[in-house]
């Protein structure tokens, strides 16, 4: 099963951005602002980011 890695905005803990598991984060996103949230199972996040990441490689997610 794909696995998703789960980053969360250390200014905006409310925002979290998903990539592949093992995937780097994208160009745009300033590594020092992205804290590392663990990993989470396709069966467990929404279709919308599993298409996200599908397309475009990375999706956000509001996590609130």
């Amino acid at each position: 099963m794909q696995q998703y890695d789960l980053y969360l905005n250390a200014r905006k803990p409310a925002i979290g951005l998903y990539v592949a598991s093992g995937a780097k984060l994208p160009d745009f996103a300033d590594p020092k602002e992205w804290l590392f949230d663990g990993t989470a199972a396709a069966d467990l996040l929404p279709p919308s980011v599993i298409e996200g990441v599908a397309s475009a490689g990375h999706a956000f997610r509001d996590m609130d």
